[in-house]
């Protein structure tokens, strides 16, 4: 049996409220990333609560990131990208919290979108598409280039090479939200030119305790206002081995 206590209280701080079939997904989403884990490298964390508050809590503190804007209420039927998704953070458990957004998540790593191809199946998620590649290469002109209302991504790399996975994604109007788990000043001053030659605008940050932790945590939110430079990305692995700016 497992206790979900702690993460109804964490939620409940968030203003987020679970109903027992979504209980049931996380439960299940949890079996399964605990399964698949015994034989590919998804996840360093394993325990159920560390799960619970790392991985699940975490990914849904995009409502800090709304709260800048002003318009939480948006997310609910949002149009958006995970890029780097690796084990569905934090694609998955924003889809089961709110059922009517539209995610797509993409990892470089197919055995990890077979992982994920299994989560969607076994928790009945509809909207949900899979995507094996890189960044570098959906985001050109003729794929997915700025067809999303909200980029996502937990991915470890700095910001400015996020910015240029992330931005070539979103439309003019929409954002690219990256988590962080650290504070975020040096990096934003890093990546502020970046951010700019690839048509965005920073629009606000927000630095948080993930509830009833000590575990820092930070959003950038980024608002794309001009078409990103048809010659970003840049071919696969520049923008990590020499990040703009």
């Amino acid at each position: 049996m497992y206790d979900f206590s702690q993460f109804d209280k964490d939620l409940e701080e968030w203003g987020i409220v679970l109903d027992s079939g979504q209980k049931r997904q996380f439960i299940m989403y949890y079996e399964l990333l605990k399964e698949w884990n015994t034989f590919m490298n998804l996840t360093a964390i394993t325990d159920y609560d560390q799960v619970l508050k790392k991985h699940f809590v975490d990914s849904l503190s995009l409502v800090k990131g709304l709260d800048i804007l002003g318009d939480r209420d948006k997310i609910h039927t949002m149009n958006v990208i995970d890029v780097g998704t690796g084990a569905g953070f934090p694609g998955i458990p924003l889809k089961i919290v709110f059922p009517k957004m539209k995610i797509t998540l993409l990892d470089s790593l197919n055995k990890r979108i077979k992982f994920l191809d299994q989560v969607v199946y076994k928790l009945d998620l509809d909207d949900v598409d899979t995507l094996h590649g890189r960044a570098e290469d959906f985001a050109k002109p003729g794929k997915l280039r700025e067809r999303f209302e909200f980029c996502v991504s937990r991915a470890v790399a700095n910001l400015s090479t996020l910015a240029e996975y992330a931005l070539p994604f979103v439309k003019i109007g929409g954002y690219f939200i990256a988590y962080k788990s650290e504070k975020l000043e040096e990096e934003m001053e890093k990546a502020q030119k970046a951010i700019s030659l690839l048509g965005g605008q920073i629009a606000g940050k927000t630095d948080f305790l993930l509830p009833d932790s000590d575990i820092v945590r930070s959003l950038l939110v980024v608002k794309k206002v001009k078409p990103t430079p048809v010659k970003y990305p840049r071919k696969a692995g520049l923008p990590t081995k020499e990040p703009l700016g």
